[in-house]
């Protein structure tokens, strides 16, 4: 358990390295940069800001929900997160339910993990390893290391595809676990026990924390 919840602090740790600047005045990061450079960037750009974000440490919804759909959807790509974690389901559900399928999994994982939000103190850092692969490629990982004064360096791999709009990410892999995997077979149970329905319901009702495998 104490792995799971870790795993989470970690996860809600790297969102503020996907946000936009919340200044009027910063510019956007290029999506469409080199893909270690892209990650850099945006976590040099925000993180500051987000230091000083005491309404989102603190857990208000409201507040991190605001940060979400104004500077994590542009370089995330929710909809493919949802899919890939609902699997052969997805196929069964119709364009409305679908769309309620990314609504619902984005809020319940700021619904579990909006706590752990106070992880982001002064001395939180994030650095990205060499990027070996091909920053042509279609899908590519990039790893890199996090710091923070409460708790051992954790490493963390961003999953990301290539797209007209520059790059997007879709998965996340926190000490070998990848977020993706992890919540698949709960969807699967869920959908198998009470339909696409179903899991829209549970995914609005309640957490659906990821399995340590």
């Amino acid at each position: 358990m104490l792995f799971v919840k870790r795993l989470f602090s970690t996860f809600i740790l790297t969102l503020p390295f996907l946000l936009g600047s919340l200044t009027a005045h910063a510019k956007m990061v290029d999506a469409k940069l080199p893909p270690a450079e892209f990650i850099q960037a945006v976590a040099d750009q925000t993180l500051e800001v987000v230091k000083q974000d005491k309404a989102a440490q603190a857990g208000d919804r409201q507040a991190i929900n605001r940060l979400v759909d104004q500077y994590v959807l542009p370089y995330v790509n929710f909809e493919k997160t949802t899919r890939l974690a609902a699997g052969r389901h997805w196929r069964q559900a119709s364009p409305e339910q679908r769309q309620q399928l990314v609504d619902a999994f984005k809020n319940t994982l700021i619904r579990t993990y909006s706590g752990a939000l106070a992880n982001v103190d002064q001395l939180s850092a994030i650095k990205v390893g060499p990027f070996r692969g091909d920053p042509n490629a279609a899908d590519v990982v990039v790893r890199s290391t996090i710091s923070q004064s409460n708790g051992p360096d954790v490493g963390v791999d961003y999953r990301m595809e290539n797209t007209p709009e520059g790059w997007k990410i879709y998965d996340l892999n926190v000490e070998g676990i990848w977020l993706i995997q992890n919540y698949r077979n709960q969807f699967s149970q869920v959908v198998t026990e009470k339909g696409v329905d179903g899991l829209i319901q549970t995914l609005n009702t309640q957490s659906m924390p990821a399995q340590n495998p």
